[in-house]
């Protein structure tokens, strides 16, 4: 196994990537404490992650079979450019003193629905800018390079930026979707390597086809239904997160940033980790272990009421977190024919969000029924069921020996 090149294609697509996911950070973290200071509801708080969940149930295939049709680079900057165009225009809103939870749940929602584009479009595009066996590292790089600006430097960021004004971190969003694009749109063009469309095909028969060949791989199978019992979880653990920190735990907007700084030091150190554990156990056991382990801390932090506790907690979870999502995408993307891998992975990521905004709802009604600490326990019910899920996927036959990829080591730095 080899890394990609820094310098050239993937070098852009990383720093792009990388880019966009600070000023996502600044985003995604600001939309919560905006929320909570908007209404007391966790219902209501609820919602608003609900429906950044919810395009991908509605448009998650649409968007796969388009992304395998059109010009994957060109369709990535012109969506950032629109997102950047609504994410400013909701920066004026704010700064003009006009933010509601629907404003919220609006912009949640436009956005996602054009992220279902987005991701399948570069998820297809990544293994025509690197070669096969440089696939992993190259995961690795570009979500630890997401993880260090969306959580190492963009989470700690929001609370300065909010005190110069609610509506600065949404604004500085709207200028990295705009750089991210331009970004993007340098990247040479390239003939896709894929098949021409046949004759009559239609949009309803190539959805349908990326469908078919993600239930006839066991692996990817399995790895789908897994990763869609978890998200239900993820749903109620991203959506009451918040309120587990600033109620529960009585720590305020410092300590949900702590949280989410200890959440993206673990994942760093799962880049670290992951080319070694895969190496030892494969991509489909290490999967495996990050569920396992992460279900534990998961129980740590619903049931432990100390801030340190419950960041040390999330720490381990990050990390298992990356090494689950670095195997995941890239089985995916060995695994898939290239022609249909826009397809795969949209029907992969609809059906795996698709659980999510119900967590969401969930999250929100256990916790005003029962306390702000139950959350992480009904998360961690999922995480269990998603283990046993994943366990007839291990008799595949998946390559289990993979040197360290070196994903986040000096190199990185540079």
């Amino acid at each position: 196994m080899r890394a990609p090149a820094w310098r050239g294609s993937f070098g852009r697509l990383w720093s792009a990537a990388v880019l966009s996911s600070f000023g996502d950070a600044l985003r995604t973290a600001a939309l919560p404490l905006l929320a909570v200071t908007l209404t007391d509801e966790p219902l209501l708080i609820a919602s608003v992650t609900a429906c950044g969940y919810l395009p991908w149930i509605v448009f998650g295939l649409l968007g796969g079979a388009v992304a395998d049709r059109v010009d994957q680079r060109r369709a990535m900057s012109r969506v950032d450019v629109l997102r950047g165009l609504l994410v400013a225009a909701f920066a004026l809103a704010v700064a003009l003193g006009h933010a509601s939870i629907g404003l919220l749940i609006v912009l949640a929602f436009a956005l996602t629905t054009l992220q279902t584009l987005f991701d399948n479009a570069a998820t297809a595009l990544l293994p025509a800018l690197v070669d096969r066996d440089a696939l992993g590292s190259a995961n690795a790089r570009l979500l630890t390079g997401q993880r260090i600006a969306g959580g190492l430097l963009g989470g700690p960021v929001v609370p300065l930026l909010l005190a110069a004004g609610a509506a600065v971190p949404f604004a500085a969003d709207a200028v990295t979707f705009l750089v991210a694009a331009a970004l993007v749109a340098s990247l040479p063009a390239a003939e896709p390597d894929r098949e021409p469309r046949r004759s009559g095909s239609t949009l309803r028969r190539e959805i349908a086809e990326g469908l078919r060949t993600l239930w006839r791989d066991r692996a990817l199978r399995g790895l789908c239904a897994a990763t869609a019992l978890c998200n239900i979880g993820m749903g109620t653990q991203l959506a009451m997160l918040v309120v587990l920190v600033t109620d529960w735990l009585e720590a305020g907007p410092a300590g949900y940033a702590a949280a989410g700084a200890a959440f993206t030091l673990g994942g760093l150190a799962g880049g670290v980790v992951n080319g070694r554990l895969v190496a030892r156990l494969g991509r489909l056991r290490s999967v495996l272990l990050a569920g396992s382990v992460q279900t534990a801390a998961l129980v740590v932090m619903g049931t432990v009421r100390s801030l340190a506790v419950v960041v040390g907690a999330l720490a381990v979870f990050g990390l298992m977190g990356m090494v689950w999502n670095v195997n995941t995408t890239t089985l995916m993307q060995e695994r898939s024919p290239a022609e249909l891998l826009g397809r795969v992975s949209s029907a992969f990521r609809t059906l795996a969000f698709a659980g999510v905004p119900l967590g969401a709802l969930l999250g929100g009604a256990v916790a005003t029924a029962w306390g702000p600490n139950t959350p992480p326990l009904l998360t961690a019910a999922f995480f269990v069921l998603s283990v046993l899920a994943l366990i007839p996927a291990l008799k595949v036959n998946v390559v289990v020996v993979e040197p360290d990829d070196g994903a986040t080591t000096a190199d990185v730095a540079r």
